[in-house]
């Protein structure tokens, strides 16, 4: 039987630890964690980390594995996770990787644009015009050094104009050009797993989630990393909103509603990123057993 890298993917709150753990369980295979914001030391609460009775039963890989001040990207991963597949290849044939970063999970199935490292100080030159004229000194900026990048890049997303103006001034090329989007062949197969719940379902999963998160101490876990909230790792959900709150932006009620919002939209936006995939087979959440019956099937022909 060849080695077989199980995708397991699907929106934030849909599911995929539990059934990851089945997973897991059958076949005796490791995890490797896919969710990018699972990888800092100090974000537990924030990032729903499986819990310590589930991290005790199954390894796991890429779990609170850097300090949240250390610099990580997908093209990282995908050589870490890459340098690490033939260890646990030699332990088990099958290897699963579940998560909802779906960069990161295309960094490691089909390859990244080879992006060349950029100088620190020039990321540094971009936050600040961020803090200082706003999101739309950023675009300006992208606008006049790659205007094809522009057209389609997530014109709200501060970090990702930061990251595409960093690479055009460090290089002297427009970033859109490093973009050639060649699937890369893999040595291993690869079966591509997705878990779904109706909308409404999954909105009151997220909800209840985050209240689950604040009454564990998500406040707190946020108050603690407060004088780093400049760093790229806590400009996400469930952090940012807190940090308005500490600043006296909005009150502690408006921050949890904020977390549910924000939280409900990215695992829209997750959910969209998913559909232009078409090798992804599709279950109901929490169905591990018709899971582990396809994967049986899949890794026999």
């Amino acid at each position: 039987m060849k080695n077989i890298l199980i995708v397991l993917l699907g929106p934030t709150g849909v599911g995929k630890t539990d059934v990851s753990i089945d997973i897991a369980n059958h076949f005796k295979c490791e995890i490797i964690s896919a969710d990018s914001r699972q990888f800092y030391r100090e974000m537990q609460i924030g990032t729903a980390v499986p819990s310590n009775d589930q991290l005790k039963l199954i390894r796991h890989h890429f779990i609170r594995f850097i300090p949240v001040n250390d610099y990580y990207s997908s093209n990282l991963y995908e050589r870490d996770v890459l340098k690490l597949l033939p260890s646990l290849f030699e332990k088990n044939k099958l290897v699963l990787m579940t998560g909802g970063s779906g960069m990161y999970v295309d960094a490691v199935c089909e390859g990244i644009d080879d992006i060349p490292d950029t100088d620190p100080s020039i990321r540094e030159k971009y936050t600040c015009i961020y803090k200082e004229q706003g999101i739309e000194g950023l675009r300006i900026a992208l606008r006049i050094l790659d205007p094809e990048h522009y057209e389609k890049i997530d014109l709200k997303n501060p970090k990702r104009i930061i990251r595409a103006l960093e690479v055009c001034e460090t290089t002297g090329r427009p970033y859109s050009s490093f973009l050639v989007k060649k699937k890369r062949e893999r040595d291993f197969e690869i079966i591509k797993i997705g878990l779904e719940r109706p909308r409404e379902e999954l909105y009151n999963r997220i909800n209840l989630r985050v209240d689950k998160m604040v009454e564990e101490g998500l406040e707190e876990e946020a108050r603690s990393l407060f004088e780093l909230k400049h760093l790229n790792a806590l400009k996400s959900v469930g952090y940012s909103e807190f940090f308005d709150y500490f600043e006296g932006k909005i009150s502690r009620e408006k921050a949890i509603e904020l977390i549910k919002r924000n939280t409900r939209r990215y695992a829209k936006r997750q959910m969209t990123w998913w559909a232009r995939d078409n090798e992804i087979k599709w279950f109901g959440a929490g169905d591990s057993k018709n899971v582990i019956n396809y994967i049986d099937n899949k890794r026999t022909i």
